[in-house]
C-alpha cells in the first residue's frame, strides 16, 4: 500500500483531541463583529467538536490524526 497524503488545508483546521474526536473553530468570527455582544464573540471564541455526521469526511482527509 502507498502511503496516503494529507490534506493540508484541512490539517491547518482540524486537530485531533485525545479520544479520537475533531475539534474546529466556529464561523461567524471574521468581521462585522461591531452589533454582536461580548457574550456572543467570546463563545465564537471558542472551539466546537465536528458533528458525527462530517467525522467520516474529516477522517478521510485527515488518514494519519
Amino acid at each position: 500500500m502507498p502511503k496516503l497524503k494529507t490534506r493540508k488545508a484541512a490539517a491547518k483546521r482540524f486537530k485531533a483531541t485525545g479520544t479520537g474526536k475533531f475539534m474546529r473553530r466556529r464561523a461567524f468570527r471574521n468581521h462585522l463583529l461591531d452589533h454582536k455582544t461580548p457574550k456572543q464573540k467570546r463563545h465564537l471564541a471558542t472551539k466546537a467538536v465536528v458533528h458525527e455526521t462530517d467525522e467520516l469526511r474529516v477522517v478521510r482527509m485527515l488518514p494519519y490524526a
